[in-house]
């Protein structure tokens, strides 16, 4: 396993153990480009150089940080004396409070983590937490210190135990969220058709199914591959299907009526077909397809001409 990304102590009033966050994301692309220099196709290079005349690139060694506290006027930063700011964060999650799950709005959530406990001896005392946490439906905040600011955590729990850790998520500070007001005042008040939102809400129920992530990929990374593939083979470029653009919604009754009418066709085909196997209509699930796939027109089957 890899080495933890932050360790210290979960500490909640007077009990205290040690815990570990891992990363519980990865970039998985395979993709990466270069600046090339287009009339040779050589790699370009950077190099640090600071304003001096000789331009001489600069060791890593030379380097330092500088902070621009006045026009052109810098204090250096040197390592060590970031590492030894005295902040509690560092090494300790201090639960600041609990909240309810449904409190924490999903655009104040950042990178997720994968918490368990630093060694065999702490597994008493984080299951008995994570427990608790896990009855209250309770979310515990609180802050720690990496990557050169403290950041503020949320430490959640599974609702079942198929998994035995608990998760983190780096949370967005208030000031970091613009006003939604300034994006959302300017949308205009309309009256609710009840018949238009009967219809839609039929649309939303026959769209609705089991999320489940692996049917979901990069069609685009995929794309790039083709492309690039192509290009080192000398072949000619793929392309993909036309992506129709979305024809304009004059009358929003029509559209809505013929979306979920074309969206019953297919139950309706295959009602035709006996199987005695089948569930009834109403305890069927729809599998989720990825919004690219859908530039490909599906005809409904022809229904039989009765002799």
């Amino acid at each position: 396993m890899a080495r933890p990304f932050w360790s210290g102590q979960f500490q909640v009033s007077l009990v205290s153990f040690g815990i570990e966050l891992f990363p519980a994301t990865e970039a998985r692309s395979e993709i990466h480009f270069h600046q090339l220099n287009r009339r040779t196709g050589e790699r370009i290079r950077h190099q640090n150089v600071s304003g001096e005349e000789d331009n001489d690139p600069l060791e890593k060694d030379e380097i330092v940080k500088g902070y621009e506290y006045s026009k052109g006027e810098y204090v250096m930063i040197e390592p060590e004396e970031i590492e030894n700011l005295r902040i509690p964060s560092r090494k300790i999650f201090q639960v600041a409070q609990f909240v309810d799950r449904d409190q924490l709005a999903p655009e104040f959530f950042e990178k997720p983590y994968f918490v368990i406990p630093d060694n065999p001896s702490q597994a008493e005392a984080f299951a008995v937490v994570r427990k608790a946490m896990q009855a209250s439906r309770k979310v515990a905040l609180g802050k720690i210190a990496f990557g050169g600011r403290e950041h503020l955590l949320a430490i959640t729990v599974p609702e079942d135990d198929k998994q035995l850790g608990m998760m983190a998520y780096t949370l967005r500070y208030a000031e970091e969220l613009r006003d939604a007001a300034q994006y959302f005042g300017d949308i205009k008040r309309v009256t609710i058709d009840k018949d238009q939102l009967n219809l839609a809400q039929e649309l939303i129920k026959r769209k609705t199914a089991a999320f489940k992530p692996d049917q979901f990929t990069d069609e685009y990374e995929a794309a790039l591959r083709a492309m690039i593939d192509a290009k080192v083979k000398h072949a000619p470029i793929p392309k993909g299907p036309a992506v129709k653009k979305p024809a304009k919604v004059i009358n929003l009754m029509d559209a809505l009526r013929k979306s979920v009418q074309s969206d019953a066709e297919p139950d309706k085909a295959s009602a035709n077909k006996p199987n005695r196997s089948a569930k009834p209509a109403s305890g069927r699930k729809l599998s989720l397809v990825p919004v690219s796939s859908k530039t490909k027109s599906v005809k409904p089957a022809r229904k039989r001409k009765s002799a």
